[in-house]
């Protein structure tokens, strides 16, 4: 793939770490955000995985001045959803689509799959790197996030309502999780970083956000 620089782009964005760090790096290797989409599950009222609800999200719009367009579906319907979703981006301009994804293969080919579908070229800015050095790196960039949602199966339920700091993420590994929850063993909430105008107000109670 060539040098991408100076074209416009829409990124896959879940509200999480990943994606927020994804975004990061494309605005710094040169290209240009058109749009933000968020896929929102329209049987539970929040995005998809992370469960971040829309007034929240419309929030992290307006401090990242970057419009955000959100993909309501259903799970049945998510494919198709997501693939109009890309197509009206393209004819709105968007030439590539940013996804935050990191070394899950089946990941990277049902992303470029939909994105060949649409007519626009999928970029991984992510993808192959280390997952402890990309989660110091979310860090030490000095973005904020809080985990929101914790599998569990796979890790233990207090570090729910953490921030994710050097020192969490280190306890995180120590407990024998992976520390960047590729495999979806905790969620994240970014709610301020050197892409954010301004800190995003926000609280926990239970499993909902109070905005």
């Amino acid at each position: 793939m060539g040098s991408l620089k100076g074209k416009k782009f829409v990124a896959s964005y879940s509200g999480g770490k990943d994606s927020a760090l994804a975004v990061y790096r494309a605005i710094n290797e040169g290209l240009l955000p058109l749009s933000l989409m968020t896929a929102y599950n329209t049987d539970t009222g929040g995005s998809w995985f992370h469960g971040v609800p829309e007034s929240l999200l419309k929030k992290v719009e307006r401090s990242l001045g970057i419009p955000l367009t959100f993909i309501k579906t259903s799970g049945g319907q998510y494919t198709a959803n997501f693939e109009e979703a890309l197509a009206e981006a393209v004819r709105r301009g968007a030439e590539v689509c940013v996804f935050g994804d990191i070394d899950i293969e089946e990941h990277l080919e049902w992303c470029s799959a939909r994105c060949e579908n649409a007519g626009i070229i999928p970029y991984f800015p992510l993808w192959g790197g280390d997952r402890k050095e990309l989660v110091r790196e979310f860090i030490d960039a000095g973005f904020s996030a809080v985990i929101t949602v914790v599998n569990t199966e796979l890790m233990r339920e207090g570090f729910r309502g953490e921030i994710l700091t050097h020192e969490i993420a280190l306890a995180i590994e120590k407990s024998g999780t992976d520390i960047c929850g590729e495999n979806g063993e905790y969620h994240t909430f970014v709610f301020d970083g050197p892409i954010f105008k301004e800190k995003v107000d926000f609280s926990i109670l239970h499993e909902l956000y109070i905005v």
